[in-house]
């Protein structure tokens, strides 16, 4: 099938389920990043501007992201709201230290993530509405998404495109370059980008699953990120059913 004609079935897949669901309206996290930048041209597109609604959220993040995020929305005609989250974070921190607790880097930055889902999902009871996800394939394979965070929503329309699909499509829906090929990041801490984190190019993660050949360090190490991030992958593990007959 053509990567066009796919973006015409997911669609219609976001149309539908808005209204099997009896909700009014998606709500979506936009960064600027091509991820949620396809997702919101993907939703405009399904339901119409009025039955999305996008947020930034900004969270001592650097204001080249922000400008991003809005240069995205006043491409796509899309309604946002910005809310700086940032005092809430720093709240969260001085609590932690109030009690003699630090934390690493990627901990505060998971932080940040599950905030952003907080609010997120504050604006979706508050407007009956449903949480568009933007994991693509290659974060779903290496778990590269932060647990009850980003990888928390109500729908997720991208998760069988790969990287390099993504950033095609994104540029098939009329988004603008300079997103689309904008270098992946979270933003979760200055300097971080998706690549550095970890360890591996999209280039050779979508070469891997789709089955090619990479060399031994990079098969390891993608081998690796799937291996441990199995529990992101499945439903809450239970105990087997209690049988109130025995």
């Amino acid at each position: 099938m053509k990567l066009a004609n796919y973006l015409k079935e997911i669609e219609q897949f976001l149309k539908n389920y808005l209204e099997e669901t009896h909700c009014d309206t998606y709500i979506l996290g936009i960064s600027g990043g091509v991820d949620s930048s396809l997702c919101a041209a993907l939703a405009k597109n399904a339901v119409g501007k009025d039955r999305l609604l996008c947020l930034i959220i900004p969270i001592e993040s650097q204001k080249a992201d922000e400008d991003d995020a809005k240069l995205l929305a006043k491409e796509l005609d899309l309604n946002y709201v910005v809310i700086d989250a940032s005092e809430i974070f720093n709240s969260y921190v001085n609590t932690y230290k109030s009690l003699g607790q630090e934390f690493d880097r990627s901990t505060l930055g998971n932080l940040k993530a599950r905030i952003r889902m907080s609010i997120l999902y504050s604006y979706a009871q508050k407007y009956r509405g449903l949480v568009i996800g933007t994991d693509n394939a290659d974060e779903r394979y290496t778990g590269y998404f932060t647990k009850h965070g980003d990888g928390a929503c109500d729908i997720l329309p991208i998760a069988h495109l790969l990287k390099g699909e993504v950033v095609e499509a994104s540029k098939i829906l009329g988004i603008s370059d300079y997103l689309a090929e904008r270098v992946p990041t979270a933003s979760l801490y200055e300097g971080q980008t998706d690549e550095l984190e970890m360890g591996v190019t999209y280039k050779d993660l979508d070469n891997y699953i789709l089955g090619g050949k990479v060399d031994e360090v990079t098969e390891k190490r993608i081998q690796h990120l799937h291996k441990i991030s199995e529990h992101k992958r499945v439903a809450t593990p239970m105990p087997k059913e209690f049988n109130r007959g025995e």
